[in-house]
């Protein structure tokens, strides 16, 4: 059912956009914020996720359609992350991040006030992880994906609120993650820190609320 809502967004996105690009306004722009996350899922009981904030940044196409409809596709760089904490020893734990290249295209219906545009936003995903790290008391482990465990494929959807004022966009949105953080067909070893992470990220995902600027030329 999940896959079939972000399919159906995309196809939505894509026909939109496809069948008014006669009558479209286009306006490119550079867009970041502040992407808080965390590690959602069931967590065994001795390890819990917590909050992490991280940022993305990219550029952006904005197709302005008819009766308040427009369509936004993005290309960013996004970070996402959760810190992993033991419940028993709170003084230990690590910060896990995940850099992804992400394709989001959100989707936005709202009146044109003249001075000013609210609009609603539902807004699929698809990401490619590129980088991923674990920081610790002992330092930074920059992992590789096999070592790590994690699965570089992403997707998901996000629904959100925003406000366009002249050439400036605001953004809140939040994003549920559809995919398993963890990529069972890896060679993890289970020693130490790897075993904690690969038993957490059994069923579970990065989901959280992102906060996003831009402007539009």
């Amino acid at each position: 059912m999940k896959r079939f809502l972000l399919v159906a967004a995309f196809a939505a996105a894509f026909v939109l956009a496809g069948t008014s690009m006669a009558s479209a306004q286009l306006r490119y722009g550079v867009i970041g914020g502040a992407t808080f996350s965390r590690m959602n899922g069931k967590l065994p009981d001795m390890i819990k996720g917590e909050n992490m904030t991280q940022y993305h940044a990219g550029a952006t196409l904005q197709i302005k359609l008819p009766l308040g409809f427009s369509v936004q596709p993005s290309l960013i760089y996004n970070v996402k992350g959760t810190r992993l904490g033991v419940a028993e020893t709170p003084d230990t734990g690590a910060d896990l991040s995940v850099g992804y290249l992400e394709l989001p295209v959100s989707l936005q219906w709202g009146p044109d006030l003249l001075l000013f545009r609210p609009f609603l936003d539902v807004t699929p995903f698809v990401g490619y992880g590129v980088n991923n790290k674990i920081v610790n008391a002992a330092g930074v482990m920059k992992n590789s994906w096999n070592a790590s465990g994690i699965n570089r494929w992403e997707y998901g959807l996000g629904l959100g609120i925003g406000l366009e004022i002249w050439k400036f966009q605001v953004i809140g949105r939040y994003n549920w993650n559809f995919g398993s953080l963890m990529d069972f067909a890896s060679d993890l070893k289970t020693d130490g820190v790897s075993e904690a992470v690969t038993d957490a990220f059994k069923g579970a995902n990065f989901g959280g609320f992102t906060l996003t600027a831009a402007i539009l030329f």
